[in-house]
């Protein structure tokens, strides 16, 4: 009788504790990867933690076997440029709606003051929702203590709302490129 579970386990999971050890790994970078990309839906830092839950994969995977220098440097690279496209985007639109630079800074505070104070209790949309209210309201609030005009005022926080969505909407596509990477990179054959 014991011979015969010993051979159904051993059909059932061929694969040896040693041999599982970098699925359970990649599994586990996986849901750090997934909770990566909800990070940077709510405006925090996900891309970061996607890279970082990558370098600890290849360091407890042995640097080089699954995951080497490229597939690490290329995550880096995209994150990086995320990060320098979503603030752009966000200071664009405020600047095409016709805001000084003091103007944009406000956009950039309301809108981190924004994803605390104006989120409203819908996940995830509530958030979006709190940050782009927070640049409307930041750069429309000093647009019209500079210049006294509501009409411009309105029109720059319309813009660095649209630009801080944008911004949001375009660092979530490089997730989901960081994501795809990731996944077929660190996948543990060979």
């Amino acid at each position: 009788m014991a011979q015969a579970g010993r051979a159904l386990a051993a059909l059932t999971f061929p694969l040896t504790r040693k041999d599982s050890m970098p699925w359970l790994w990649y599994l586990v970078l996986l849901a750090f990867e997934f909770l990566g990309l909800m990070l940077t839906l709510l405006g925090l830092p996900g891309l970061w933690l996607m890279v970082a839950a990558l370098a600890g994969f290849a360091w407890v995977t042995k640097l080089g076997h699954y995951v080497g220098w490229p597939s690490l440097v290329t995550v880096f690279v995209l994150a990086t440029i995320a990060e320098i496209l979503e603030f752009y985007a966000g200071s664009a639109g405020a600047k095409k709606a016709g805001a000084s630079r003091r103007g944009m800074m406000g956009a950039m505070v309301g809108a981190l003051i924004g994803g605390f104070l104006f989120t409203i209790p819908v996940p995830i949309l509530g958030t979006i929702f709190g940050v782009c209210f927070g640049a409307f309201v930041g750069a429309a609030l000093v647009e019209m203590g500079i210049v006294g005009d509501a009409g411009h005022a309105g029109r720059v926080g319309w813009g660095a709302a649209k630009g801080r969505f944008f911004g949001i909407m375009l660092k979530l596509g490089f997730g989901l490129l960081i994501f795809l990477v990731v996944l077929i990179a660190a996948l543990p054959i060979g």
